[in-house]
């Protein structure tokens, strides 16, 4: 009912307000590419932006659906947060090792080469940008969907971890080395580890 809705309201705001910063960058480039008029392209940022949230906001919708679950299970708090270590270390472990796999690989080059995704992915007019908008979204899930799923870990409604979390999915995407990705691998493995072994 309207819990649902207002927890999606929650996650599809939280989403665009992590995300857009890190999409800055393409969605300049988009920008700039319409302003070109030699280029003669047609589009519209506007809905090329659209796009772009609407997948996360497909995203949100899933991230209700799970939250609700593991509230159910009484393995997270009313406030996101995980009550079970075993959870809190899995994910942790897993995102770990996600940051170490060929697709986050392959979605995070294509979220860090702005002019290079216009110059493949271009589709002209209206429904145009919103499909590219929409396909430069799904890199970004592809990318960045289980850092978003340790939102569980610490809280979902923890303003500190999502600042965090947002940080490194801008240092991730701005920066053209795969340094801070495994460092990142590392450090959330490390601490996965060392919750289920019961360091942590």
């Amino acid at each position: 009912g309207a819990d649902v809705v207002l927890m999606w309201t929650m996650w599809a705001v939280m989403m665009a307000a992590m995300m857009l910063p890190s999409a800055a960058p393409m969605i300049t480039v988009y920008d700039s590419a319409l302003g070109n008029e030699r280029a003669g392209l047609s589009g519209s940022t506007p809905l090329f932006v659209a796009g772009y949230l609407a997948v996360w906001a497909g995203f949100a919708a899933t991230a209700t659906v799970v939250q609700w679950l593991l509230h159910d299970a009484a393995v997270v708090s009313a406030m996101g947060e995980s009550t079970n270590t075993w959870l809190g270390g899995s994910l942790l472990l897993g995102a770990g090792v996600y940051q170490f796999t060929g697709v986050k690989d392959a979605c995070v080059s294509h979220c860090r080469s702005p002019l290079s995704f216009i110059m493949n992915e271009w589709r002209p007019g209206l429904v145009g940008a919103l499909r590219m908008g929409a396909r430069h979204g799904t890199y970004c899930v592809g990318c960045c969907w289980v850092l978003m799923a340790l939102l569980f870990v610490l809280g979902v409604m923890n303003l500190w971890w999502i600042a965090v979390l947002a940080a490194v999915v801008l240092l991730e995407k701005v920066l053209p080395s795969v340094a801070v990705t495994r460092a990142v691998g590392v450090g959330l493995a490390a601490w996965g580890i060392g919750l289920l072994i019961g360091i942590g």
